[in-house]
């Protein structure tokens, strides 16, 4: 998962807010229920310490955010007196939870998220096409498109000598529209780098636009006839059909890092292992085993690549005044500083990862520590 989309937070300085909160309002007595939860938060902020006027700013925010339908959650990190970076989340976190501390608290966003893939959806027709995307970063955007040609587009058959005429003509016209479509689709998905791309609709339609796509997506095209463009047509089909092939791409991302992973046998495994490869900017692709409970600590200095496992080795390197936080706020601070990406693992599909954490590495040298502890 690329981790661009947090810039926001880790461009400030804290001490920072991080609030997680069951924000549905699907219920008669949501709204009243959404207050006590939030006053709740609010009392815990102020209990750690935290500043009037960061705690006003994410009240502002709750209280005046545009609700979503169905149950849903929102994030949102706050220092000094301002809102950085606050999103919505597709379900209600699994606790509410607020936090005040040297870092944001994004470990539970980042989880939540889930592996991150940018995709292409294009629904044809005969004459006109719906395009809509959505970035690797979570950014959607939308396109229609209206062919060019206006000429009789359904094959006919008039009977007689200009029987061949007619439908060599609405062939055409035909071709050239879905031409516009594909245009459409490619330059989308050449924006986000699409790693998928759903060609739906008519089935002669979606044959013929996938054929003018140009050979760079060829293999990411996934074809179907589910979802038709009319006006209140029934579209779940086909966003159940999206959700899976983008389901399958981000399961792709966690098996090709755990392959690359094992095939550094020996190095990159263990905390120990993984903070020194991020005091160096080895790291290309953290691997970790999603643990809320967790109660382990790093020590941090001002800079990301200023992280320790003790305060003697930042004091070493002449660091003032070492802050020991949460370790995952440390570690998630150290990848956005060196773009690094993370790839957040369920309990099941890394079994023998030391200390449920191990690294991707850029490069590997004499230096470069080994499994750490086992």
């Amino acid at each position: 998962m690329q981790l661009s989309f947090l810039r926001p937070v880790y461009d400030r300085p804290g001490p920072w807010c991080s609030v997680y909160l069951d924000a549905s309002r699907d219920t008669e007595d949501a709204h009243p229920a959404l207050d006590l939860r939030w006053r709740a938060l609010k009392g815990q902020l102020i209990d750690q310490g935290a500043e009037k006027e960061s705690i006003d700013a994410l009240d502002r925010l709750v209280r005046g955010h545009e609700p979503m339908p169905g149950d849903y959650g929102l994030a949102a990190f706050a220092t000094r007196g301002r809102v950085a970076l606050s999103e919505y989340l597709a379900a209600p976190p699994p606790k509410d939870l607020a936090t005040y501390g040297p870092l944001p608290h994004t470990m539970p966003l980042v989880a939540q998220r889930g592996e991150q893939v940018a995709w292409v959806r294009v629904l044809t027709d005969r004459a006109e096409a719906d395009v809509e995307s959505v970035s690797a970063g979570g950014v959607p955007r939308r396109a229609h498109v209206k062919g060019r040609e206006t000429y009789q587009l359904s094959r006919v058959s008039p009977g007689g000598w200009s029987q061949s005429r007619y439908q060599r003509a609405a062939m055409e016209a035909w071709h050239h529209n879905t031409g516009d479509a594909a245009a459409a689709t490619t330059e989308l998905a050449d924006r986000i780098g699409a790693e998928v791309v759903v060609v739906a609709g008519d089935v002669r339609a979606t044959g013929m636009l996938a054929a003018q796509l140009p050979s760079r997506w060829q293999d990411r095209v996934v074809r179907t006839d589910a979802g038709k463009r009319a006006r209140g047509a029934d579209r779940t089909l086909l966003d159940d059909i999206t959700a899976q092939v983008v389901a399958e791409a981000a399961e792709a991302h966690i098996s090709e890092a755990l392959d690359r992973f094992g095939t550094q046998e020996d190095i990159g495994g263990g905390l120990d292992a993984v903070v020194s490869a991020l005091q160096r900017a080895q790291v290309d692709t953290m691997l970790i085993v999603d643990d809320p409970s967790s109660t382990d600590q790093l020590w941090i200095g001002p800079e990301p690549t200023q992280i320790a496992c003790d305060p003697q080795t930042l004091a070493d390197l002449s660091v003032p005044d070492p802050q020991q936080v949460r370790a995952d706020d440390a570690l998630v601070r150290a990848l956005v500083g060196t773009d690094a990406e993370v790839a957040v693992l369920g309990r099941d599909e890394a079994p023998g990862l030391t200390d449920g954490i191990g690294a991707v590495l850029r490069y590997a040298d004499a230096a470069t520590p080994g499994r750490g502890r086992g």
